[in-house]
C-alpha cells in the first residue's frame, strides 16, 4: 500500500455556489446565529444610535447580541 500526499489549488467563486448550500455549509461549521428570526444589523444599529447619542444604557441589547451570535453569557 502507498500513500500520496498532494496539494491542489482551486479559484472557486462564492456565486457559483447556492445560497442554501452556503447556509447549510455555514449551519454544518456551527457559524450561523442561534435564534433563526435574529437581525444582528438591527441589534447593532439600536447600539450604535445608543452610544452616538451619548446613551450609555445599551448592556440589554449587547447582552442579546452576545447570546444570539455566540450562545454565550456572561
Amino acid at each position: 500500500m502507498v500513500s500520496v500526499y498532494t496539494e491542489v489549488e482551486v479559484d472557486v467563486d462564492l456565486s457559483d455556489f447556492d445560497t442554501d448550500d452556503l447556509i447549510e455549509e455555514l449551519e454544518s461549521r456551527g457559524s450561523l446565529p442561534i435564534g433563526g428570526n435574529f437581525d444582528a444589523k438591527e441589534l447593532l444599529e439600536s447600539i450604535w444610535l445608543k452610544r452616538r447619542l451619548g446613551n450609555h444604557d445599551y448592556q440589554t441589547e449587547l447582552d442579546e447580541l452576545i447570546w444570539t451570535v455566540l450562545g454565550k453569557t456572561l
